[in-house]
């Protein structure tokens, strides 16, 4: 390790102490008497939830078995908190409790009945001591949004001792909030917090100054998280769409109240609508970059309803780093960029330069996404540049994460660089070149990709290039790289040749990747982002003895 990169975790050593530090110090001791205060006597409204909902997941939990995180907890007639819980993501999703939307749709008396047994027992268990996953700050804003949310569901024909407390409860669950916002960690955890401070702000009875001081709050963290060209900070494609659902309703409790809205609110709504047009293929799903999961259609479409922004996709989103090739019904989408920040890191995947490509309403070539309820081993994974559409040099990846369980999983090395051209023909044809250093420390070589798509939108020519800084035309040593082409698990393969394999999609489309230089080869592959868990998929790979080949130039060609 060199030098420089010793000082660097030296830096994020130190910088994390002090930061675990100063959260203790602002914190101080924490004790339900230190948030106590005056409990509401009403709600004044019920925000909307524009999460889909489920009808069979509410029939289960009111018979006793709650499906959540790609588990199931059958509870035989007890409330699931006083249960071994089966996996950490479902006791957040247990927890935040935005499974009460499912009950929206079930019988209104059973679904009452179930929800003010489970809450009440929440409220004995862990609504008196402060600690644990259950008030994780970005859970505990989670349950604030819902508990607002679907208040009808869980108040009806409900008792005034209940009711009281419920309302005890809320008024504290804001209370501890407001003290843990500043030292929420930064990205979609805080933004998320301050949404549910302000929801509160104005859904709960508050002074003026409350509800001005939440709208103000929030507008500094829109200002900071929704970055000009409509992306999150974090560049994951998923977080601007699971914020937007939070966004949406906020907005619209303002206009019904008549209160004034937080400046930044309409206008960063308004933003993140084309930079979700940048991502979503034609076939409706958002591109898997960066801790992207996927994304089902009804999720997307509930909130592209509102979509007023209108227009064609942008080409590039230059605030977040990301280019867009589009040409007639073919898209390719490539990553030119870098984690904002190590704070932002935690969950970036090292695909700088990795591609997506569908064409109509088929996606081809894809990342293979992040599981949404793997456990971490896998989930890190999914992090890897091999779990990218991009080439991976010795089998490492461009980027470099963390390992150790004091810093978390926060990239600490690699790429720190990317220079990118477009290159727009008048004859129609699209195309980027872009290089990044994640490989020039440990192996002295920069790494080149140049992706145009043809004027007719038929063709596809890709070029693979490493080389020493300075002199990209001379020779290198040592090395072997491997490009990697990720299928989407719906499309099936055909060897054709040895240097050719055909993509057919289900509707009976196909293309064929064809590489002169060296063989196509076919090899086995997982797709984490799949709905159904994480399955068996294929990939093509290209690899790249780099003494003999340092470039090597491939093309995807729309078959008749």
């Amino acid at each position: 390790m060199q030098l420089s990169d010793r000082q660097r975790l030296l830096y994020l050593y130190v910088r994390e102490g002090w930061r675990r530090f100063s959260r203790r110090l602002a914190l101080g001791r924490i004790s339900a008497m230190r948030f106590s205060g005056s409990t509401p006597d009403r709600l004044i409204v019920a925000p909307t939830d524009l999460h889909p909902a489920d009808s069979f997941a509410g029939e289960e939990m009111t018979a006793g078995r709650f499906p959540l995180a790609g588990r199931s907890l059958d509870c035989e007639d007890e409330s699931p908190f006083a249960l071994e819980l089966p996996s950490e993501e479902f006791a957040v999703r247990l927890h935040s409790f935005g499974w009460l939307r499912h009950m929206r749709l079930v019988d209104p008396e059973k679904a009452s009945q179930t929800t003010r047994f489970v809450v009440d027992d929440w409220l004995q268990s862990h609504g008196r001591v402060i600690g644990g996953l259950a008030w994780r700050p970005d859970v505990t804003a989670q349950r604030i949004i819902a508990w607002l949310s679907h208040s009808p569901v869980v108040l009806k024909d409900a008792d005034y001792p209940f009711y009281r407390r419920f309302l005890k409860s809320l008024a504290f669950q804001v209370r501890y909030l407001r003290h843990v916002a500043e030292t929420t960690r930064d990205g979609e955890p805080r933004l998320r917090v301050r949404i549910a401070l302000a929801m509160a702000s104005i859904a709960m009875p508050s002074s003026p100054s409350k509800m001005r001081k939440a709208a103000r709050h929030l507008d500094e963290e829109l200002d900071r998280q929704i970055l000009p060209d409509g992306g999150h900070c974090s560049r994951n494609p998923r977080a601007a769409l699971d914020l937007l659902l939070d966004l949406l309703p906020l907005r619209q409790t303002y206009v019904n109240l008549g209160h004034d809205m937080p400046l930044q609110l309409i206008p960063c709504i308004d933003r993140i609508y084309p930079a979700l047009r940048f991502f979503r293929h034609q076939g409706g799903e958002l591109a898997l970059f960066n801790g992207a999961t996927y994304t089902l259609a009804n999720e997307l479409m509930s909130a592209l309803r509102y979509d007023e922004t209108g227009g064609a996709p942008f080409k590039a989103l230059p605030s977040i780093n990301y280019d867009r090739l589009a040409v007639k019904e073919t898209v390719v989408l490539m990553d030119t960029g870098l984690p904002k920040s190590v704070d932002l890191s935690s969950t970036a995947a090292s695909g700088t330069l990795s591609i997506e490509m569908s064409s109509g309403k088929n996606r081809f070539i894809v990342n293979s996404g992040r599981p949404r309820f793997a456990g971490e081993a896998m989930r890190q994974m999914s992090r890897m540049t091999a779990a990218h559409s991009v080439a991976t040099l010795n089998d490492t990846s461009s980027s470099r994460i963390s390992t150790s369980r004091f810093l978390g999983p926060i990239v600490i090395g690699g790429v720190s660089k990317v220079d990118v051209s477009r290159t727009e023909r008048e004859s129609g044809a699209d195309g980027v070149t872009a290089t990044h250093d994640g490989y020039l420390k440990r192996f002295g070589l920069l790494y080149e990709r140049d992706i145009l798509v043809a004027a007719s939108g038929g063709e596809i020519r890709g070029r693979e290039h490493f080389y020493k800084p300075g002199n990209p035309s001379g020779p290198v040593e040592r090395g072997t790289a491997v490009v990697r082409f990720h299928i989407h698990p719906a499309i099936q393969l055909y060897r054709a040749s040895a240097n050719e394999t055909r993509l057919v999609a289900p509707d009976g489309e196909a293309w064929a990747l064809t590489c002169l230089d060296v063989p196509v080869e076919e090899e086995e592959d997982v797709f984490f982002a799949d709905p159904s868990g994480v399955r068996a998929s294929r990939q093509l790979t290209l690899t790249m003895p780099l003494a003999e080949m340092p470039e090597v130039q491939w093309s995807l060609a729309r078959q008749r």
